[in-house]
């Protein structure tokens, strides 16, 4: 399925006295960027965050935003007490009297509760942000999907835009090189009549040889049509990648170009001119698939 790159989901949840909202906005970009903004003790979500968002997207500009609202203030910090009664026990060995208060301002004395230390197990509220992260990013896929889905119709229908001038291209080939001997044998003729001169009927025939390989423009109507069949068929084919759509929309504006350039005829310009026009708004659509 084509997916689009930009999209936007939020998400809401309530679980032991604490809310949180996110809210998940996406637009293009070459490659995978993920950005946050929260306050509180959400910080060190940071790496799982991200996880979850290469979970569901491949490239795109991705902004997570948090707010977590809690009903009842608790307090953050504690104090660990098994390394505090390790400690005064060592220190009274060698002063009976050592107090408490001379420990507390040692690491590790006072902890953060909200904090995992190493790689423990994420506590429930992490579990709640993550929670609420991950239902904002599978509602912003949906919305992706359903651009994504638009987007796919409207390049089939440029496809087949392009594909209808192609073939009015390759009918009106032929033809180039006919109009050429037929316009080139009546200047012959008149400048024979005012001059009395004679000419080999040889040399016309070459003549419009010369004209028909510099005018010839086979090769490049059959890569054009490979490229477009290939481009149909990324779209059809449920897998599509952004990156080969804009590479071949490129390549399908090389050969468009070259046609255009080597064709000599009005009527195979003009149809140049609509199939530029169509890939134009191919390339700008492919910009935003990711």
């Amino acid at each position: 399925m084509l997916t689009s790159m930009t999209g936007h989901g939020q998400a809401h949840q309530t679980a032991d006295g604490v809310q949180v909202w996110a809210e998940v906005r996406a637009v293009n970009n070459r490659y995978l960027k993920v950005s946050f903004s929260y306050a509180d003790r959400a910080v060190d979500l940071e790496s799982d965050a991200k996880a979850l968002v290469q979970k569901y997207v491949r490239r795109g500009s991705v902004h997570i935003s948090l707010e977590v609202q809690r009903e009842k203030s608790t307090p953050h910090y504690r104090l660990n007490t098994d390394l505090l009664q390790v400690l005064l026990e060592q220190l009274r060995t060698i002063d009976s009297t050592a107090q408490v208060e001379s420990l507390l301002g040692l690491p590790g004395i006072v902890v953060d509760a909200g904090q995992r230390e190493h790689r423990e197990e994420p506590t429930d509220e992490s579990k709640l942000l993550l929670a609420t992260i991950e239902e904002a990013l599978q509602r912003l896929v949906q919305m992706r999907q359903k651009e994504g889905t638009s987007a796919a119709n409207d390049l089939l229908v440029n496809c087949g835009e392009i594909q209808k001038h192609l073939t009015a291209i390759e009918s009106r080939a032929p033809e180039v090189s006919k109009d050429y001997s037929r316009r080139l044998t009546e200047r012959i003729n008149k400048m024979l009549a005012e001059h009395e001169v004679s000419i080999q009927p040889a040399d016309v025939v070459r003549e419009v040889g010369i004209f028909a390989d510099k005018c010839d423009i086979s090769e490049e109507t059959v890569r054009l049509q490979t490229h477009i069949d290939q481009f149909t068929e990324i779209i059809n084919s449920g897998q599509g990648d952004g990156r080969k759509l804009e590479f071949l929309s490129q390549e399908m504006l090389r050969e468009t170009n070259t046609i255009g350039s080597k064709a000599n005829d009005s009527q195979i310009a003009q149809n140049v001119v609509e199939i530029k026009t169509a890939i134009d708004r191919i390339r700008e659509m492919t910009q935003n698939v990711e």
